[in-house]
């Protein structure tokens, strides 16, 4: 039985501080990374925290932040001044935008985009920028470098996975005996036929693992992008997402995506279910539609100062 009154373990879990349920009053404190990374100082003063504030042990999350354990509740604001004198803070739960969980693409040889950067970004405009706006339910987002789908992005209310789009010619082909981009590709996609490639760019899905491996360079023309999933979810209930059909090619129009997703919520999100919930009441294609076009970006403002429907 918690000594805490349940009004104050409701507030300081907005706050990220996370009710240890086998302790009368302590809490585990979620430290926000930002992008999945921390600086070797900022892990110092973490690990410094836990020993002055907490039970000297830290853990990871499932999203990328870490939970300083053991935190007695009136050490829970000297924990937050000091975190913050040192540029970190707490956080991460609410009916709200939630902190990104990105994979290591930046550095992974197999990333095809700067996922630390756009993870970053997105956190500054959204988990930061939008962090009064409430929203029908939580709503996650995750930025993967490839297919490999390491972080599930299509297990999220948003996902962004990058994409290589080769642009092939067949006519360069030789017909090697042994073809080098039939060895190269994860997915046997392409193959060899009657002396040729076949590339099945239907089924194809934009791993990159071909760039330059034709010696010919049938396969060294690409176009670099992103793919954008809308809808996903895991727990209790699970969706997967389903893509925009559109490859976004610049990084200013996946940061204007994932907004139009967040307002579109707002919006058309009903008080208490999540953003596949929405997509699936209103359809697909509609919703698509929406984040194709900037007609709710217009309407932002008028978004922003609205109630939540109820029902």
């Amino acid at each position: 039985m918690s000594k805490i009154s349940k009004d104050d373990i409701t507030r300081v879990k907005a706050l990220g501080f996370l009710h240890d349920k086998n302790t009368e009053d302590k809490f585990n404190a979620r430290v926000i990374t930002r992008n999945g990374k921390i600086t070797a100082d900022e892990c110092k003063v973490i690990a410094e925290a836990s020993k002055k504030f907490g039970s000297g042990e830290i853990s990871m999350t499932v999203r990328m932040t870490m939970e300083i354990q053991g935190v007695p509740y009136e050490n829970i604001e000297p924990l937050c001044s000091f975190l913050a004198e040192n540029n970190l803070e707490t956080g991460g739960t609410g009916k709200k935008v939630r902190p990104v969980t990105s994979c290591k693409g930046t550095t992974c040889q197999f990333g095809l985009i700067d996922t630390y950067s756009l993870s970053k970004e997105i956190h500054e405009k959204f988990y930061k920028g939008y962090e009064k706006v409430s929203l029908p339910h939580k709503f996650k987002i995750a930025v993967g470098g490839c297919p490999n789908n390491c972080v599930k992005p299509d297990l999220n209310d948003v996902g962004i996975i990058g994409q290589r789009v080769p642009s092939v010619d067949i006519s360069k082909c030789r017909g090697c005996k042994v073809c080098q981009i039939e060895k190269a590709c994860p997915i046997k996609v392409s193959e060899l036929k009657d002396g040729k490639i076949s590339y099945n760019a239907d089924a194809c899905n934009h791993c990159g693992r071909c760039f330059n491996k034709c010696p010919f360079k049938a396969f060294d023309n690409y176009t670099n992008g992103y793919r954008i999933y809308i809808g996903g979810r895991w727990g209790k209930q699970v969706a997967r997402a389903k893509y925009i059909s559109k490859i976004i090619l610049s990084r200013e129009e996946v940061i204007k995506i994932v907004e139009k997703a967040i307002l579109l919520f707002r919006e058309q999100g009903i008080f208490g279910e999540r953003f596949s919930d929405t997509i699936a009441r209103i359809g697909f294609e509609n919703a698509e539609k929406m984040l194709l076009s900037d007609e709710i970006l217009q309407r932002k403002e008028q978004i922003l100062a609205m109630d939540i429907k109820k029902s």
